[in-house]
């Protein structure tokens, strides 16, 4: 048959994310293009640094999770349900419509805002670790333009 002529083949990568409800990105993780996505979901988690509130201990861990189909299977959901995360996660073979764009969108903007950067959106360092730092830098510069914001409209 030859190589796929959609990737030309190249060896292909995967951006992963963990945002809040503001698209503020809390990890983010690069791995191969042959990888399934739910494999970084719990690592995605444990990446998730600790939330300081007004009062108590920081949260570390969100109280609700929202993903698409590719997610859904019973094994993370139960690890979600042990770590006292409520999944809502749309279910394979039903049919659209489960609500889930509505609060989808969130990352996908996210994903927009990280590809923004041409050097993530092509990739061409052909190290993995120097592409995962510019991945890091584009989340921090997102979170900075964020906190900036927020600061201006205190004022």
């Amino acid at each position: 048959m030859g190589p796929s002529p959609v990737d030309r083949a190249r060896p292909g990568s995967k951006h992963h994310a963990i945002v809040d409800r503001f698209s503020t990105p809390f990890a983010v993780s690069l791995t191969g293009g042959n990888r399934h996505d739910v494999t970084q979901l719990i690592p995605l988690l444990d990446a998730i640094p600790r939330i300081r509130g007004l009062r108590g201990r920081p949260r570390s861990r969100p109280k609700r999770l929202f993903a698409d189909r590719g997610y859904d299977f019973d094994k993370y959901r139960r690890l979600l349900w042990k770590r006292g995360i409520k999944p809502q996660i749309a279910r394979r073979g039903r049919a659209h419509g489960s609500g889930l764009g509505r609060t989808r969108w969130v990352v996908e903007r996210t994903f927009a805002w990280l590809h923004q950067f041409k050097r993530l959106r092509t990739r061409y360092e052909r190290r993995a670790d120097l592409h995962q730092g510019l991945l890091e830098l584009a989340a921090s510069i997102i979170c900075f333009r964020r906190l900036r914001r927020s600061f201006r409209n205190d004022q």
